[in-house]
């Protein structure tokens, strides 16, 4: 299976797909890669650092894209994950768009 990403956003449910095809705990996943829950819960939610986006920036630039080839089994739990990401996604935008109040919009 092929999966363009054309940012650092749509790795995270990827990620969560990948490893809930394995049937491993996120903590179990972060211990046996050697990082913390943290940073798997931020790579899973399509955390967006300076370096990602740079990165992603500069493939961009040059014309390169990004393929994660990934087994097809992971394909039943990548719907459900992109779905939730993108629940997530839209109720940050929303409280974003609260916090900012009337005078930012």
């Amino acid at each position: 299976m092929r999966i363009e990403l054309d940012s650092a956003d749509d790795i995270g449910p990827v990620v969560r797909a990948s490893r809930k095809a394995q049937s491993i705990r996120q903590d179990d996943a972060a211990g046996s890669i050697g990082v913390s829950e943290s940073f798997m819960g931020k790579v899973e939610s399509g955390g967006e650092t300076l370096q990602w986006g740079k990165l992603f920036q500069v493939l961009e630039g040059l014309g390169v894209r990004v393929i994660l080839d990934v087994p097809d089994e992971v394909a039943g739990q990548l719907a459900a994950a992109r779905q939730l990401h993108a629940r997530r996604q839209s109720a940050k935008a929303a409280r974003r768009a609260k916090a900012a109040g009337p005078e930012d919009r």
